[in-house]
């Protein structure tokens, strides 16, 4: 049997209310419905409290996380960029996270305009029960600074780096929320269409080369809980937008929400923009966006032990 790997991103967004149709207390339930109707093997999370996180381990008991706040292993109150993986079907074999500056090992630190602290919070796994054994990959999961273009080029060239240095025959998922899209420097530089400091990129887009597509009408991937109901004005500038950017077959979206991959021997047969929702109400102010990859037809599921029937 053929074995591929499912990534899901989702951004938890926490700041709303509590009195809010949309707070965490009334679409966290949603918010698991929706990761386990997927059951993505990796779950990378951002804008995620510990106490947000909490309820998603609870009701994800297939899953461990890792990961640790923006500010640090000793704070709880801020946010984080865990990643939840199926403890079934992976192993998590190393990991750790570094800071979006030009200190990346200092907690909190932050550099270049930044507003807030940013982070990547890396894990490497290695898939159980297939053969031959031993097949790893990186997951590399980061939620980038919302105003500073200047912070989130130069996160990018970082986290970059952080991905060159691997060995080029272990694959990457790079994903996350960059708060940008794809046409951006930041974009440009990542998808090898740029230079940043005399570099470029070489991560490749999943959307536009993904053998199946669904939900390609939704052009944005942030939509503030409002989903496809957006003002009529607003609308006109999306589809203008849209219009302009159909020149290059790279960016004809808007999503700010990325799954970037690295390696040949991932290949993307499907990626999809979740839009979940009950009565119209959603799971986060951003749409997740799951992908699954297929890997090399050497790597195969382990043939189950026949059954031992009793005579």
């Amino acid at each position: 049997m053929s074995v591929s790997l499912t990534v899901m991103t989702f951004n938890l967004h926490e700041d709303q209310p509590q009195d809010s149709p949309n707070s965490w207390e009334r679409r966290r339930d949603l918010c698991i419905s929706v990761i386990t109707s997927y059951s993505p093997m990796i779950l990378c999370t951002q804008q995620g409290i510990k106490s947000q996180l909490d309820h998603l381990q609870q009701g994800l008991p297939g899953y461990n996380q890792f990961g640790i706040s923006r500010k640090g292993s000793q704070d709880t109150s801020d946010e984080h960029c865990n990643i939840f993986y199926d403890k079934e079907k992976v192993e998590l074999l190393e990991g750790g996270t570094f800071w979006l500056s030009d200190s990346p090992s200092v907690p909190g630190s932050m550099s270049w305009g930044a507003a807030v602290p940013c982070i990547a919070t890396w894990a490497t796994f290695q898939l159980k029960g297939v053969e031959p054994p031993g097949f790893s990959f990186q997951i590399v999961n980061t939620n980038m600074d919302e105003f500073s273009p200047r912070a989130r080029r130069r996160s990018a060239l970082l986290t970059w780096q952080h991905i060159a240095s691997l060995p080029p025959s272990l694959p990457v998922v790079y994903c996350g929320g960059f708060n940008t899209q794809k046409e951006s420097t930041t974009g440009r530089f990542l998808l090898g269409r740029s230079r940043e400091h005399g570099v470029v990129g070489d991560m490749r887009d999943v959307w536009p080369n993904a053998r199946v597509r669904k939900n390609v009408s939704l052009i944005r991937t942030y939509h503030g809980f409002k989903g496809d109901k957006q003002g009529a004005l607003e609308f006109f500038k999306l589809i203008l937008r849209a219009l302009c950017l159909c020149w290059d077959r790279q960016t004809q979206d808007l999503h700010v929400d990325w799954i970037l991959f690295r390696g040949r021997s991932l290949v993307p047969a499907l990626c999809e923009v979740v839009n979940d929702n009950i009565d119209g109400y959603y799971p986060s102010s951003h749409y997740p966006i799951f992908a699954e990859f297929m890997l090399p037809r050497s790597v195969r599921l382990l043939e189950p032990p026949p059954n031992q029937e009793e005579n």
